[in-house]
């Protein structure tokens, strides 16, 4: 089935500086997969929070479709844990609690018929540091145009 993107955080990537991946699965409700086919939902506001060696994602607003069951009551922003293993999840927390990173949530994305989600570790960036990309982003854009037109 190989792997199709649902939605990716672009702020992420210019807010931090991602030094290491991991790919997670997410606790799912029936009615949310569902959602997740229709891309029902805002990913940017989320993080990732772990708590007694368990990993979740807080912030993701799945929204569900109008013909979801009656005898369910959705809630769009409920805490989603993430499936990770043991060595992974302690990974994380001493990268977080010690060196000072920060669990963020980068892409959500199908595989093989499931929900994953890809976690990046990362040092948050400092003003200067985002102004230089987005000035080398700009220089290569010119670049670009300067070689197309000639």
């Amino acid at each position: 089935m190989g792997t199709k993107s649902i939605a990716r955080n672009k702020r992420a990537r210019f807010e931090y500086k991602v030094e290491e991946r991991f790919e997670a699965g997410l606790e799912l409700q029936g009615w949310e997969v569902k959602s997740l086919r229709e891309s029902r939902l805002q990913f940017g506001d989320s993080y990732v929070l772990l708590k007694d060696h368990e990993a979740f994602l807080f912030g993701c607003r799945i929204d569900p479709l109008p013909t979801v069951s009656t005898h369910i009551t959705a809630d769009p922003v409920r805490t989603r844990k993430l499936l990770l293993h043991r060595r992974e999840i302690e990974r994380i927390t001493v990268m977080v609690e010690r060196k000072g990173y920060t669990a963020i949530p980068m892409a959500l994305y199908w595989s093989r018929g499931r929900v994953k989600v890809e976690i990046g570790i990362a040092k948050g960036k400092r003003q200067h540091d985002k102004r230089a990309d987005q000035k080398a982003r700009d220089w290569k854009r010119q670049k670009a145009r300067i070689l197309k037109h000639g």
